[in-house]
């Protein structure tokens, strides 16, 4: 299967959210009380009580989709707001039949705060999200406040939150917000990040800015029980 070969289950005049074909649709403005979550253990998602990792900002789908070729056992779900990336993980899908890999098109925040149970994830992950480097756009990054605090609510109790970047001024930044939040703890100690991650997995940015000579910086924290 090709990107191309997806087509939207929907006209934007009649968005509205649905799981079709490994994908959970979840538009901006559109009713979302009307749509009942049916449970990570349900037929349409994974039919299984098998652990559930996230990772946002999935990009191309390249490390998710690996992970969930390695680890059939354990279910992963790839968050991606833009449709052209989420077309690229579904061929991904499609082509690997992974069962255990299901992409949710949409933004992250709404996503989570909407549809995700407390204590319920094992473990999350975002790996390279955009650094909006200027001053001006910090607003934009996905490392807030109100985002760690759903991060910390959804992990269940020793859960791990992973957070990989080639950029130091928001791999700060993050330390910061996620270390201010009592429900977590660093699981390194300062400057609270390791620089080599032997068999974490790649991806597209991560050979991208490794080729380029940009460090890359591996932060994890702990759900405190």
């Amino acid at each position: 299967m090709k990107p191309e070969d997806l087509k939207s289950p929907f006209v934007w005049s009649e968005r509205h959210v649905v799981i079709h074909d490994r994908i959970w649709y979840i538009p901006a403005l559109c009713d979302y009380e009307t749509f009942a979550f049916p449970g990570w253990d349900s037929a349409e998602i994974f039919g299984n009580t098998h652990p559930v990792n996230i990772e946002y900002c999935s990009g191309n789908g390249a490390w998710i989709a690996a992970k969930a070729q390695e680890n059939p056992d354990l279910n992963w779900v790839a968050v991606e707001r833009k449709f052209e990336r989420v077309r690229k993980i579904w061929s991904k899908i499609k082509n690997k039949n992974l069962s255990n890999l299901l992409v949710v098109c949409g933004e992250g925040h709404q996503f989570t705060s909407a549809f995700v149970k407390e204590n319920s994830i094992d473990n999350i992950y975002i790996n390279f999200p955009d650094p909006w480097p200027k001053r001006k756009h910090e607003k934009h990054r996905i490392i807030q406040k109100p985002f760690v605090a759903e991060l910390q609510r959804i992990l269940k109790p020793s859960g791990i939150f992973t957070f990989v970047t080639d950029d130091a001024p928001f791999s700060n930044w993050t330390i910061k917000i996620v270390c201010a939040n009592s429900g977590f703890t660093p699981c390194y100690e300062k400057p609270f990040y390791i620089t080599e991650y032997p068999g974490y997995g790649t991806s597209y940015f991560e050979e991208l800015w490794r080729e380029k000579g940009r460090l890359v910086r591996y932060q994890q924290y702990k759900k405190m029980v």
